[in-house]
């Protein structure tokens, strides 16, 4: 398996030099499709309001991750693992994700679990309307298998429709359903007023 900066820890530079330099190698093939489906399922969490789509040209763009050290290990059965630590930066086209320690699990080639932690994980990526959508959490956990998406910890989703925070939320990618709270915590959903069109002058008058 060709694993980016494998089995010992790598200065920045090399690692990041390796990343950019081979577009698609910066992660095993079958790490691209989630890594991104993991930013999208992020901007898809914000409820009540619609999301806006995700800027659709970045699925078709290289993907880098950029790290202080790494350390990848062939586990039993085919699957693997590797840990990335010291200011992750995750980027895809203007997909962009942040994160002290970023771990990734596969099994059978496939990926099972990418586990974003730090104080806070967070992402941003741009919206095809031109707007903005920003998310971060304590932990963040992608399951492709299960098509969920999980926020824990003092998550926060902001974009200009509005803003949805708590300790807990679970996206579900194939239903849409979004479940906050059920621990006890309580959830609070602010939604941005629509802004009034803009009234003409009157005739006549002017300053």
């Amino acid at each position: 398996m060709n694993l980016p900066c494998a089995a010992s820890p790598r200065p920045r530079r090399a690692c990041t030099k390796r990343a950019a330099g081979l577009p698609g190698a910066a992660l095993p093939n079958a790490l691209l499709p989630g890594a991104l489906a993991l930013g999208v399922l992020l901007l898809g969490a914000l409820a009540p309001a619609p999301p806006a789509q995700a800027k659709s040209s970045d699925r078709n763009q290289p993907m880098t991750l950029d790290s202080d050290n790494s350390d990848c290990s062939q586990l039993a059965d085919a699957n693997s693992r590797c840990v990335f630590t010291g200011g992750v930066v995750i980027v895809q086209g203007t997909l962009d994700i942040r994160a002290e320690r970023a771990e990734i699990l596969q099994r059978s080639g496939e990926t099972e679990q990418v586990i974003l932690t730090g104080k806070q994980a967070s992402m941003k990526q741009e919206m095809d309307d031109g707007t903005t959508m920003n998310a971060r959490a304590d932990r963040i956990v992608y399951e492709p298998k299960k098509e969920t998406l999980t926020l824990t910890g003092n998550y926060q989703v902001d974009s200009p429709r509005g803003s949805n925070s708590g300790q807990r939320m679970v996206y579900d990618m194939a239903s849409g359903q979004m479940r906050s709270g059920g621990d006890g915590s309580r959830v609070r959903t602010v939604i941005q007023p629509r802004q009034p069109a803009a009234t003409p002058d009157a005739p006549g008058s002017g300053g």
